[in-house]
């Protein structure tokens, strides 16, 4: 108990006086101990994150296993995109039950399963366009399962812990993996190559898989009290009540146009991975630089993002835009007018560093935002809907810059770029969520 109140203290300002804002009493006298096993068990499914990166280690292992291009670029796109596409009509099917934990627990299950079959694929020794569809289904149900976990994560998250205090959730969480991703990456980018078998990427996804199982385990522990279950409603009833949500609150458009731009900062990864690819070769050892900059990104951002997102969350939003779409700019630059600069893979591993940094502002600064801009209990359907309308958006942008990039990585980037920086200047016009 000491312990839990220990870690509690981290996360609490204790000088407020308003220890609770806006969940029940009840609830209230249980988030000590809630809100360090939610931050727990999200530590685990953001060290399966890293550890199984779409935008680094997956298409390694696609590249590794000799599958088609086409389908290695399929993977980012088929990640984001099928986690929101179905949140709509899983948000309203959730607020059918009382309490929401088992979705999220049931779905962090399904995410380390199948991360772990990645491997299985090429244990079993699998090649080729065999092996770059069967990967491809895993990440569609990878996928899918993700979409139900952040549903279930962030309603979980708005009944159990307190307005205030869960930027830094997610904040710790982001740092914790960060440090794990950084030591692997340091051990593949330093070790003799002796000491850096081709299994170990395999090991590497089953470790990612364990993760998520971890954190699934962890949070059966939450204890959650029941919810309001009005509005659970049939599919038709649940379509046209989202898109009367959308049509009537200008502020989730605004929000949901500049998530939109923000895509941005996702699909510039892959195009950071490319240009090292281009310029460093496929070895082990540039995974290994690549994994311990994302590592360190998260390990030295995530706490200060979450902890900024708690006092703004559209600052934060907006400055992690505003770094990926500067970075994006200058690395162009370089590639551009001074090529000498930009050969092997360190340059693009410290853009990867960079970029990751304003990408974990923006995931940390728009989640919090959309829970502390929805009222009450309708933390799940404000999140459904922005989600889902980002997921059909996102199948438009991926195609859209997959087709500029296919002719040229920089003029992807530049695209790229311009999104992010107009993405941070729709942010600054949003409601200050924290401000009541």
């Amino acid at each position: 108990m000491a312990l839990t109140e220990s870690m509690f203290g981290l996360a609490a300002d204790v000088e407020d006086d308003r220890l609770c804002r806006d969940i029940p009493e009840s609830q209230c006298r249980e988030e000590p101990r809630n809100l360090v096993r939610v931050t727990l068990a999200h530590i685990g499914s953001k060290a399966g994150d890293a550890l199984a990166d779409p935008k680094v280690v997956m298409p390694w292992l696609m590249g590794a296993l000799g599958a088609p291009a086409f389908l290695t670029a399929m993977i980012v796109p088929i990640r984001e995109s099928l986690a929101l596409l179905p949140q709509v009509l899983v948000g309203g099917v959730i607020r059918r039950f009382a309490k929401r934990k088992y979705f999220w627990v049931y779905a962090a299950l399904l995410q380390g399963l199948a991360v772990i079959a990645m491997a299985g694929v090429a244990y079993a020794g699998l090649e080729g366009h065999a092996a770059g569809w069967v990967i491809i289904a895993l990440v569609t149900l990878f996928s899918l399962a993700r979409g139900v976990a952040s549903i279930a994560w962030k309603d979980t998250l708005g009944k159990t812990v307190d307005k205030g205090r869960r930027g830094r959730v997610g904040g710790y969480a982001a740092s914790a993996a960060g440090v794990i991703a950084s030591g692997v990456g340091l051990y593949l980018a330093l070790s003799p190559e002796a000491a850096r078998p081709d299994w170990l990427l395999l090991a590497l996804l089953v470790a990612a898989g364990t993760s998520w199982i971890a954190g699934a385990l962890i949070f059966l522990t939450v204890n959650e009290h029941d919810g309001a279950t009005d509005g659970g409603r049939g599919i038709k009833d649940i379509a046209r009540d989202q898109i009367k949500l959308i049509l009537g609150d200008s502020e989730l458009q605004r929000f949901i146009l500049a998530r939109a731009l923000m895509t941005a900062t996702a699909l510039s990864g892959p195009l950071y991975v490319a240009l090292a690819q281009r310029s460093g070769g496929q070895a082990l050892d540039n995974l290994g630089w690549l994994l311990l900059a994302s590592g360190l990104a998260g390990a030295l951002s995530g706490s200060f993002w979450g902890m900024l997102a708690d006092r703004s969350s559209r600052a934060t939003m907006a400055i992690g835009a505003l770094i990926s779409g500067v970075l994006g700019l200058a690395v162009l630059a370089l590639v551009t007018l001074a090529p000498g600069y930009a050969s092997g893979v360190l340059p693009f591993a410290a853009a990867l560093f960079v970029l990751n940094i304003g990408h974990s502002g923006v995931r940390i600064g728009r989640k919090t935002q959309i829970v502390d801009i929805a009222g009450g209990d309708s933390k799940a359907e404000y999140v459904a809907v922005s989600n889902t309308v980002i997921g059909v958006l996102l199948v438009v942008i991926g195609a859209g810059v997959g087709a500029v990039s296919a002719f040229s990585l920089e003029a992807g980037l530049l695209l790229l770029a311009v999104m992010a920086l107009a993405g941070a200047a729709v942010a600054m016009h949003l409601e200050n969520a924290q401000a009541s």
